[in-house]
């Protein structure tokens, strides 16, 4: 009698343990599902990141970002914000993330972390149509590009004679290039191919061959935040289950990519 009633306590037991690990296991999975991660981009990087003609936020990143965090399972919560604040605003805790084609430099890695990549970037020279210009020769031309990026960086190094005029958000400087404000833009090569297709940019072309500065594109992160371990093995998980490919081959045409890096 002795021996059951301590079988009988001993089962108990065990049912009690197994049905709490399997309330902990579901409470850890409601909370993940609840769990919100903020991530920031900048709307005016057509194709990664930029506004439909409704108003909402589409692109490269943005479906990117999403399957990120279908993958991680949690809730994705995505807003537009000004490029020279994204740094300042994910160090202040506005936002957890930054994904807005932003280049890995070691002036930023001094702020922030990066995740692994998920873009190898090239940057391009546009000009007028039947105008002979190329990236090494600029002195005296009025040069577009974004501001705090690898594109205004590269000019101010290499072309010191040329005048570069920087701007907030890259569609204006799309706008003073096409204008004839500017004489030359500097930009990352995908958004440049993708402007080139635009009424705004049919009489203009890339001038001379694709410059590899070695640039890579990642998520900035808070420094030592664990979130980084976390976008990695779910951007490792998209790439190796084909769905990153999927997305990448949605907004670009890698063989005009290809063949603008050999123009």
């Amino acid at each position: 009698m002795k021996i059951k009633l301590l079988t009988t306590v001993l089962t108990a037991g065990i049912l009690t343990a197994c049905g709490s690990d399997k309330s902990n296991e579901q409470t850890t999975a409601a909370a993940d599902a609840e769990r919100v991660v903020h991530i920031a981009t900048e709307s005016s990087f057509k194709p990664f990141s930029y506004l439909d003609n409704q108003g909402n936020l589409v692109g490269l990143e943005i479906d990117l970002a999403n399957a990120l965090c279908d993958e991680m399972k949690v809730q994705c919560e995505i807003s537009s914000q000004d490029w020279d604040g994204l740094i300042p605003g994910l160090t202040a805790n506005k936002f957890d993330a930054i994904m807005a084609g932003m280049s890995v430099t070691k002036e930023r890695a001094e702020v922030v972390d990066f995740s692994d990549s998920y873009f190898d970037n090239s940057i391009v020279l546009l000009g007028k149509k039947g105008v002979d210009m190329d990236a090494n020769h600029l002195e005296g031309k009025t040069v577009a590009a974004q501001l705090a990026t690898v594109s205004s960086d590269w000019v101010a190094a290499n072309q010191p004679a040329a005048t570069l005029k920087t701007y907030g958000q890259q569609e204006n400087a799309y706008l003073d290039l096409s204008a004839g404000r500017a004489d030359a833009m500097m930009s990352d090569i995908v958004p440049a191919l993708d402007w080139l297709t635009t009424d705004a940019g049919k009489d203009f072309e890339i001038k001379g061959n694709a410059i590899d500065i070695g640039d890579t594109v990642a998520i900035a992160l808070r420094k030592n935040d664990p979130l980084k371990d976390e976008f990695n093995a779910a951007l490792a998980t998209l790439k190796t289950n084909g769905k990153y490919n999927e997305i990448v081959n949605k907004y670009l045409d890698l063989s005009a990519l290809e063949a603008a890096k050999e123009h």
